[in-house]
């Protein structure tokens, strides 16, 4: 499925956060699809339960996931994703990040041809590890 960097300086949820969020964002798992339980995913991954269960936490917190109490946490459908504070603060975040780039001396036609690669990841023209 993945694989965390158990020697990563990132906290190991953090990285899960990350690979369950690539995979929703990629479409690997769909909108309402159940997710490994926290049992499951914990001997997987030979990682501690707790360590699963903070990483849904905060992916539900983000609104990637929701879970139903006795069935599991299930991929949010893309709408409950795309709110208008979340797009607000990505565009921030992307308006700082390449601010950044272009003072370190990147291209604008670097920058729009990264754009045009993340575009064709999460269209499924490329596969990205």
């Amino acid at each position: 499925m993945f694989e965390l960097d158990l020697r990563s300086r990132q906290p190991i949820y953090e990285q899960l956060v990350e690979k369950v969020k690539e995979l929703i964002i990629h479409e690997v798992w769909k909108s309402d699809e159940q997710l490994p339980s926290v049992r499951w995913l914990a001997k997987e991954l030979t990682i501690n339960p707790n360590t699963i269960q903070k990483a849904y936490r905060e992916l539900e917190h983000q609104g990637y996931i929701y879970s139903i109490p006795g069935k599991g946490h299930f991929v949010a459908p893309q709408a409950k994703i795309m709110t208008r504070e979340k797009v607000e603060t990505m565009r921030n975040e992307l308006l700082r990040l390449i601010s950044e780039a272009l003072y370190l001396g990147m291209s604008k036609e670097d920058i729009l041809s990264l754009i045009e690669l993340a575009e064709q990841s999460v269209k499924g023209g490329i596969k990205h590890d």
